[in-house]
C-alpha cells in the first residue's frame, strides 16, 4: 500500500516496525522509522478515533515539515497493516501507569527480600512467577543454580539476549523507607533488584508487540554477579546457545535519571585477586646466634615494590591499578614480638587481557623475590580455580553504535553521554568473550532531591525509580531494533 503526494509516494511499510506512535500526541516520527528521512518529519493523525483505520474509507493524514503541510489520502488499509500501524508503543507501553506501579512493585518485592549469590531462590520464583502470567516461555530446569533463561519472539533465529543480575549484598541497609530490606546483614546495595525489574518490564513489552519480532528475544536472569561469577557458569550451562548479540545496563549515580552512557571500546577493567603469605625462614649460623628476619620488613618492601609496577607502566597506554587492601601480621594487639607469618592481599586491573596477565605474573615475582631478600619464604594465591580473573569488559563498536542510536531516538540526544572508561569490574565481560558482538551501558538513577545520590556497595544506596519504565523500554527497543535490523 502507498501513500500519494503529489510524485512522491511515501511506503507505509516504514512504519510497520519500530515507529514510535505516541497516542497522546497523536504522532508517528518517521526517522525512527528511517533514519534516511530527515529529522523532526512527522506524521500527524488527525483522526482522533483509534478504529479508524477499520472504517471502509478513505482517510487523511496531514504532513507536516518544518515548511510544509499538506493533505494525504490512504486507501483501505488491510487488516495486517491496520494492527501494525495502531499497535501501542515501546515507551507508550512502559509510560502507561499500571506498567509504572507493577515495575515498582517488583523492584520493590525484590528489595525487601535481598539474596546472596546463589541462594536467589525467592528471586527466581517472582520471575518465573510474573514470566508466567505474561505468557513467557522459559527453560524449566535453572541455569547456575538459580538463573532463568527465558524468551520471546519467534522461536527461531537470530537470537540476542538481554542479561540481569539479580544478587544482593552482606550490607546492612541503613535508609530508612517503607521497603527498606527485611533480612538482617543483606541488601540490595547495588541496584541488581533495579535490573531485574526493568528486565522484567521489557519482557512485558517485548509479549505485548511479539508480533514485531523478526527473531528471538533471550532474557538472561543471572545470579552472583557480585561474587561467584554467575555469568560463567551461565555460559557453562548453556545460557548463550544460538546467541549471535547480547547487551546489558547498570544503573548508575554518575548521570541523573534516565540518561543512557555509555562509550565503544574498553569500558570496565579486567580484575584479579591475591593473597600472599610472607614467612620467616628457618636460619641456621655458625656463632648458634639466630639472625633477625623481620616479616613485616619483608611484607612492607614487597607492598612497596608493588607500586613500581604502575610506576613503570608495563604499557603506558593501558591504565592499570595494583592495590593492597589487607596487611595482617601478629596475634593480637598486645603481641608485640615479630610475627612468624605476614599476609596481605588486594586487587589488580587494567584494561586489556594482555596487561591483566602481565601484572598477575609481576605482582608473584615481586612478592616472592622481597621475601626472599628479606630471607623469608612467600607464596601467592590468585584463586584462579574458585574465582577467574574477569576480562575487560570492551563494547563492540556496532553494538555500542546500536546503543546510541536506539536510546537517542528514544530518549533524545540530550539523554545520552560518552562516558569516560571506569576502573570497576563486571562479569558481563564473560559473555562478550563468548559473542563479541556486545555492549554494556549505564542507566543514571541519580536525583538530589530524593537522595539518590550514593554509590553502589553503600548501606546508603538508593535509586530514583523513575529510571525503572525508561530501562525497560530501553531494553525492550535494544532487543526488537536489532532483531528487526538484522532478522
Amino acid at each position: 500500500m502507498g501513500v500519494h503526494l503529489g510524485l512522491l509516494t511515501i511506503s507505509v511499510t516504514l512504519l510497520l516496525h519500530f515507529c514510535d506512535i505516541d497516542y497522546g500526541a497523536r504522532y508517528v516520527t518517521a526517522h525512527q522509522c528511517n533514519p534516511d528521512l530527515n529529522q523532526g518529519f512527522q506524521f500527524f493523525i488527525d483522526n482522533t478515533n483509534d478504529d479508524f483505520f477499520n472504517n471502509n474509507k478513505n482517510d487523511s493524514f496531514r504532513v507536516s515539515s518544518s515548511n510544509r503541510t499538506s493533505t494525504i489520502t490512504t486507501t483501505t488499509p488491510t487488516t495486517t497493516t491496520t494492527t501494525r500501524l495502531l499497535s501501542p508503543s515501546i515507551l507508550e507501553i512502559a509510560r502507561r501507569p499500571e506498567t509504572i506501579e507493577w515495575i515498582k512493585s517488583i523492584r520493590r518485592e525484590i528489595h525487601e527480600y535481598p539474596e546472596l549469590a546463589y541462594e536467589e531462590f525467592e528471586t527466581n520464583r517472582l520471575i518465573r512467577r510474573e514470566l508466567d502470567r505474561m505468557g513467557v516461555g522459559y527453560r524449566l530446569s535453572p541455569m547456575a543454580e538459580t538463573g532463568i533463561r527465558a524468551s520471546v519472539g519467534t522461536g527461531g533465529p537470530p537470537f540476542v539476549a538481554i542479561r540481569a543480575d539479580m544478587d544482593a549484598l552482606p550490607i546492612q541497609e541503613l535508609v530508612e523507607w517503607e521497603h527498606k530490606s527485611k533480612v538482617a546483614g543483606k541488601m540490595h546495595a547495588c541496584g541488581h533488584d533495579a535490573h531485574v525489574a526493568m528486565l522484567l518490564g521489557a519482557a512485558k513489552i517485548l509479549k505485548n508487540r511479539e508480533y514485531h519480532l523478526k527473531g528471538t528475544v533471550v532474557l538472561l536472569f543471572q545470579p552472583a554477579e557480585e561474587a561467584g561469577i554467575g555469568a560463567k557458569r551461565m555460559i557453562e550451562d548453556g545460557a548463550l546457545e544460538d546467541v549471535e548479540a547480547i547487551f546489558a545496563a547498570h544503573v548508575s549515580h554518575q548521570h541523573p535519571t534516565s540518561v543512557i552512557g555509555s562509550r565503544p571500546g574498553p569500558l570496565l577493567a579486567g580484575c584479579g585477586f591475591f593473597r600472599a603469605v610472607i614467612t620467616r625462614m628457618r636460619v641456621e649460623s655458625a656463632s648458634h646466634t639466630t639472625p633477625h628476619v623481620d616479616t613485616i620488613l619483608a611484607a612492607s618492601a614487597a607492598v612497596i615494590s608493588l607500586q613500581n609496577i604502575v610506576f613503570m607502566k608495563l604499557n603506558p597506554l593501558d591504565s592499570q591499578v595494583v592495590s593492597v587492601a589487607s596487611f595482617n601480621g601478629g596475634g593480637n594487639d598486645m603481641d608485640m614480638t615479630d610475627p612468624k607469618t605476614v599476609v596481605l592481599g588486594g586487587t589488580f586491573r587494567a584494561f586489556s587481557n594482555a596487561s591483566i596477565h602481565q601484572i598477575r605474573r609481576r605482582i608473584e615475582e615481586v612478592i616472592v623475590e622481597q621475601a626472599s631478600v628479606y630471607r623469608c619464604t612467600a607464596t601467592v594465591d590468585f584463586f584462579e580455580k574458585k574465582q577467574p580473573i574477569y576480562p575487560p569488559t570492551v563494547n563492540d563498536e556496532k553494538m555500542y553504535e546500536h546503543v546510541k542510536k536506539v536510546a537517542v531516538d528514544l530518549l533524545g540526544p540530550n539523554n545520552f553521554n560518552v562516558v569516560p572508561p571506569m576502573m570497576g569490574a563486571e562479569d558481563f565481560s564473560f559473555y562478550s568473550e563468548v559473542v563479541p558482538a556486545s555492549a554494556f551501558f549505564y542507566i543514571g538513577i541519580r536525583n538530589e532531591t530524593l537522595g539518590s545520590i550514593h554509590s553502589g556497595h553503600s548501606p546508603y544506596f538508593m535509586i530514583d525509580e523513575n529510571a525503572l519504565p525508561v530501562g525497560a523500554a530501553v531494553h525492550a527497543a535494544i532487543a526488537e531494533r536489532y532483531l528487526n535490523e538484522h532478522g
